[in-house]
């Protein structure tokens, strides 16, 4: 039985600055989905995250989240953007890093009280972090703070969570355990996850956008590399996993 929509593109479009970024955009994701979103470095990925997040505002049509304007819903929503803008010299802790998560839920000035502060220690405890609440935030390798980032976004409490790029600059080993913790993500939460690497596609995910100014929406079945190609107009090699083989395929 099909989940319930909870995010709603209708004929969206975007410009920056009179230059068309996404054009004539519709779209359903459902409740405990599980998208992967791909496309060629400025396709408008990033901004098609930026607008269920109420970041922005669509030139033409409507997103509606929970039904509601993005803006009204983005205490249900967990992101995690592409990188980390902090200064990874300065001398945070990780708990003081996830604790940032739950700064929407105030908009107002104040310290955190003990629901904050259990709300990060569950989400440090959800990736694994828990030994590591009071290390610096610069001391942790990648692998590590991508967690970090991943349980600040958990920290919030949301129903849906929006990662940008989340595998760039980690290893192959890395990888593997951060598409692990997001499967078990996955069982509470619906993520859309932006990212260039198509070799995890199939494990994890029904269904693939390909965003590149408009979009196409193919199940993870039908990825080709002849759909690559057109997408991201060059060669493209990508491997789809699956228990028993691998195999080329493409978006």
């Amino acid at each position: 039985m099909p989940g319930k929509p909870i995010i709603e593109f209708r004929g969206v479009s975007f410009s920056y600055d009179g230059e068309s970024v996404l054009k004539g955009v519709d779209l359903e994701i459902d409740e405990r989905d599980f998208v992967t979103v791909v496309g060629p470095n400025g396709g408008g990925k990033t901004t098609l995250l930026k607008l269920i997040l109420g970041l922005i505002h669509p030139t033409a049509g409507t997103v509606k989240v929970f039904g509601r304007p993005p803006v009204e819903a983005r205490t249900r929503i967990g992101y995690v953007p592409q990188h980390s803008l902090a200064d990874q010299s300065f001398p945070v802790r990780v708990l003081d890093v996830v604790l940032t998560g739950r700064l929407e839920r105030h908009r107002v000035f104040g310290g955190y009280g003990p629901e904050d502060r259990e709300a990060a220690k569950e989400a440090l405890r959800e990736v694994e972090l828990s030994d590591h609440a009071r290390r610096p935030f610069a001391t942790l390798s990648g692998g590590l703070r991508q967690r970090t980032l991943i349980a600040r976004a958990l920290a919030s409490q949301p129903d849906i969570l929006l990662m940008d790029e989340p595998t760039a600059h980690l290893d192959v080993m890395m990888e593997g355990e951060l598409y692990a913790l997001l499967k078990r993500l996955h069982e509470r939460l619906t993520i859309l996850l932006v990212t260039h690497d198509l070799g995890f596609v199939s494990d994890f995910s029904k269904t693939v956008v390909c965003v590149k100014r408009t979009i196409a929406i193919h199940p993870t079945g039908e990825l080709t590399g002849d759909l690559i190609s057109e997408m991201y107009g060059r060669d493209v090699r990508a491997v789809l996993h699956d228990p028993d083989h691998h195999r080329s395929g493409g978006c």
